[in-house]
């Protein structure tokens, strides 16, 4: 099962005299992973190398490290900790001592191991996309129940005769709630997959 982390994290350590700051955060677009690696890199750093993954889509930079010494272990460190939805970016300032490229790749894939193994981390739990139309008098309800099957509202659209929800939930709580959308609305409405 995949996981994201609840907030972000960070780990540090040094390694021959040069110093590794790793910060990990959730991510919820490409959006987000490019803001998140522009306002924490730093400039004056050596170098500022990352990865980060989200659902299929990836990406990992060097930075000016040796190829395959820097990005690919720390995007192979988030898969490793079955991590999804997730930025890591590691700065490195340089102590003088040269590392090799298995000392690179081990404290830039390490660095991001263990943050990601000290981060509070979440559960991703995939979520089916339904619809439903809940009359005016039945809307207060209808949102009132839907925590209890883990339901999110996407979007809502008033019309004349109410709201059209599109959520977002669990695949295993959808034949719950349309039971219970049946029942507050004595058989009116349904949830229609989309």
């Amino acid at each position: 099962m995949p996981y994201t982390l609840s907030a972000p994290a960070e780990y540090r350590e040094e390694i021959k005299k040069s110093r590794f700051i790793t910060h990990a955060a959730p991510i919820g677009s490409v959006e987000d992973a490019q803001a998140f690696l522009a306002q924490m890199s730093d400039p004056a750093a050596t170098h500022n190398c990352w990865a980060w993954k989200l659902g299929n889509q990836y990406r990992f930079n060097d930075d000016g490290e040796p190829g395959g010494t820097a990005g690919r272990p720390i995007l192979a460190a988030i898969e490793g900790q079955e991590c999804d939805q997730v930025a890591v970016l590691v700065i490195r300032y340089y102590g003088g001592i040269q590392l090799g490229t298995g000392g690179l790749a081990r404290a830039y894939g390490g660095g991001a191991a263990k943050c990601l193994q000290g981060a509070e981390r979440v559960e991703l739990v995939a979520r089916s996309r339904v619809r439903c139309h809940p009359a005016f008098a039945e809307l207060a309800l209808v949102k009132a129940r839907l925590a209890e099957f883990e339901a999110l509202v996407e979007s809502e659209a008033f019309d004349a005769d109410g709201a059209e929800l599109v959520l977002a939930l669990p695949e295993a709580r959808i034949d719950a709630l349309a039971q219970v959308l049946r029942d507050i609305s004595r058989g009116r409405m349904t949830l229609k997959r989309l």
